[in-house]
Order: C-alpha cells, then structure tokens, then sequence
C-alpha cells in the first residue's frame, strides 16, 4: 500500500502594504484641502437653513450642523497625525478651529489620541472619545456613552483651570510646549464661548442656539455613534491590530463622512499615512484581520445581536 502525504497546509501571506508607511503628498494635501472646501459649503448650507422662518428648513439645518461639526473632528483626527499637509505648522492651525464648535481642544486631543494608538490593548489606553470597552456592554452603558455632555462640562472646567494657571495633563508627563499649546487653545475655547455669551445678553441668542447649542445636542450622539464601532466587540486584551481594532468597508459615502475612520485597522497600522491612501490597503485588511464588516449596518446588527446574548 502505498502512502501518501496529506498535504501541507497553505500559510496565510504576510502583509505587505498594510503596515507600509507613506508621505503625505502634494496631491494629498490637495484631497484633503477639497475635503475642507466641502465641509465649509455644506456648513453654510446648514447655517442658510438654520436661519430659515420654517419649522422644516430649521430641524434640517440643525441636524446639517450637527453633522458636519462630527464630520469636522473627524477631519480634526487626520490632522493630530500630521498626515494632511507636507509641513507641520498648518496642522495645529488648522485643528483648532475643527474641534470648537464640538469642544474639542485640539493638542489635548492630539496628546491623548497618541498615547491611545501606543496603549491599545494595555490598560494605559486613553482614547478620547467612545465607548471604554472595559466597562460591561449593556444598553445602560451604551445610553450613557451616546449622551455625554458631560465631557463638555469637562472642557469647560478645564478652560477655568488653563485661565487660572492650574491646568496639568492627568494621563502622564507631556513637554512645556506642548503643555503650553494645550493651555492656549482651551484659552480660546473660552474666547469661543464667552463672545457667544456675549451675542446671547446682546439680544442675538437665537442665533447661538440655532447655529451651536442645539447642533451640539444632537452631535454629540452622532459623533458617538462614528466612533463606537473602532474597537468594540474586539480583542482588547492584545497589541494586535489585527484583532483589537475593525475596519467597516462601508459606502463612499461613509468613507468620506467619517474621513476613513471605517479602515479602522488599516489607520492604526500605519497612523501617519494619509487617510485617502487606506482604500488601497482594504484587501489585505480582509484577508488578514478578524474584526472586519461589509456596512455600518452589519456592525450594528451584531452590536444589537451581543446585547441581547445572555450574560
């Protein structure tokens, strides 16, 4: 009889554009100044119906804001990583401005978001926004993470500290001039905050309430809601990438409204590539990764379905 050897099994190709970093380009600097350009149209948009004597025109042009003050922070992201103009200076001047109406202060966020993509899967994370997945995954959490202004009352305390020289970082040693810088922009987030005080006691509140107070409320949710799914359900008891973070393929519409925070895994791969390079990478992220869906729709058909799963 004659035998023969089962065959050996196929090893999965390692990846080699995933990890691959990349300059950010002229031509990406000019995808991502389009980016702004279409975030300043839409915006206007919103203020034009915002302003409008009908009911109608006045709900849509608040949830406008609302969307594209999230869409703002995430523009706000690939900023903090350096990675949508060729030189650094323009970054910091520009990710101020992304984050106010949402109070997000930029260098905080740029500090704290950094340490996040080093800590992940250690218990020295300390991402910024969303869903702290150590804590149980129940309805109540996930309610209390979709509502929460508190982080606003937050920011707001910390503009009284930067005014009274008693600001320090609490998640670590951060350098004096990056100290400084967070100081300064939660100095005007105040500024921000108090001329539209000042618009209010001057008999112009209507304004502030339509064009920031009440967009704020509903984006806050909204912006939850972009972020909720970069690593929950996920294996954040490990470093690996390819099992702690998920990329969503998603539409081009979701792609560009959450400026790629769908290709979750391929960003944290390569964190300093630019944004509209990640597509590229998609393939490899499929074949390699476990946490990958086709749509938002299908995250959240198992985020519903691990809710309702005995505990």
């Amino acid at each position: 009889m004659t035998l023969t050897a089962a065959p050996a099994s196929i090893p999965t190709p390692a990846p080699t554009l995933l990890f691959a970093r990349a300059r950010t380009t002229g031509a990406d600097e000019r995808v991502f100044l389009g980016k702004l350009g279409v975030l300043a149209l839409i915006t206007a948009a919103g203020v034009t119906l915002a302003l409008r004597p009908e009911p109608v025109a006045v709900v849509a042009g608040v949830l406008l804001l609302a969307a594209m003050y999230t869409h703002a922070v995430e523009l706000q992201h690939q900023v903090l990583h350096h990675s949508a103009f060729r030189r650094a200076w323009p970054h910091r001047l520009v990710g101020v401005p992304l984050g106010l109406p949402l109070f997000v202060v930029y260098s905080h966020y740029r500090v704290r978001h950094l340490q996040h993509h080093r800590f992940l899967g250690t218990p020295h994370d300390t991402e910024f926004f969303g869903f702290d997945t150590r804590q149980s995954l129940t309805l109540a959490t996930l309610l209390r993470g979709s509502f929460d202004y508190y982080r606003v009352l937050v920011v707001l305390r910390d503009v009284v500290r930067s005014a009274a020289g008693r600001w320090n970082y609490e998640f670590g040693d951060i350098s004096p001039k990056m100290r400084r810088h967070v100081v300064q922009e939660h100095l005007v987030q105040g500024a921000a905050v108090l001329t539209a005080t000042g618009l209010t006691f001057a008999g112009l509140g209507e304004y502030v309430l339509l064009l920031w107070v009440l967009p704020v409320v509903a984006a806050v949710p909204m912006h939850f809601l972009v972020e909720l799914p970069e690593h929950i359900l996920c294996d954040t008891e490990t470093t690996d990438v390819l099992h702690n973070t998920r990329s969503i393929r998603g539409s081009w519409l979701s792609t560009w409204y959450t400026n790629g925070n769908n290709l979750h895994i391929e960003h944290h791969a390569a964190m300093s590539v630019p944004i509209n390079q990640l597509p590229a990478r998609h393939e490899e992220t499929r074949r390699l990764a476990r946490h990958v869906e086709r749509t938002y729709i299908d995250f959240y058909r198992t985020l519903w379905q691990a809710l309702r799963a005995p505990k």
